[in-house]
């Protein structure tokens, strides 16, 4: 089939759907809802998430050095889009105004949220600034998952965290597993080469 030529944007997708929750130094907590995220590192392990210099959350991480990387169900999509749209500048609390509830990290002093089943403790490396966003890297320092979505080897089992997906303005579940890690290079139960 025939491709038609767009215009550069952000058109990559599926994105991760992450709220971001940070605190300042007077224990005042936010929560951002971010799609701009993703691994960068596995060795230290390290993520970067973007966030635009305005957002309520920006100065609060990089102040602190500080965020979480709570990882939403499709459960509490409306409450993910809530922290999306609704600034905490505008908001007494907006954890608990989202219908979420905040919980203390083991590592930093921003909050896990609790309906999240995996939490990721993150401490700023370095800032870029690239534009519209600046980019936080960040090393994953903890990370805190519901022992209820984890497999027997100890790993998450995307089907049970039921993660959401953002894909140009909608939110996305995830399907059915199509395949695993190195299957190109099996025949049967044979590893090639």
């Amino acid at each position: 089939m025939a491709k038609k030529e767009l215009p550069g944007a952000t058109q990559l997708y599926p994105l991760p759907v992450i709220i971001v929750s940070c605190a300042d130094e007077a224990g005042r907590t936010n929560a951002v809802t971010l799609a701009w995220n993703g691994i960068t590192c596995s060795e230290p392990p390290m993520l970067s998430i973007s966030i635009r210099p305005g957002r309520f959350s920006h100065p609060m991480i990089k102040k602190t050095g500080e965020f979480v990387v709570n990882i939403p169900t499709v459960g509490i999509v409306r409450a993910v889009d809530y922290c999306g749209h609704v600034s905490g500048r505008d908001a007494q609390d907006k954890i608990k105004q989202a219908g979420l509830t905040a919980e203390p990290a083991t590592k930093v002093r921003a909050p896990l949220i609790r309906e999240c089943p995996v939490c990721l403790e993150c401490r700023v490396k370095q800032v870029l600034t690239l534009g519209t966003h600046d980019m936080f890297v960040a090393e994953i320092v903890a990370v805190n998952a519901e022992e209820g979505i984890l497999r027997a080897e100890g790993t998450i089992d995307p089907e049970r965290a039921a993660p959401i997906a953002y894909a140009q303005g909608e939110y996305w579940s995830l399907g059915q597993r199509i395949g695993v890690r190195g299957m190109s290079q099996t025949e049967g139960d044979r590893i090639l080469g």
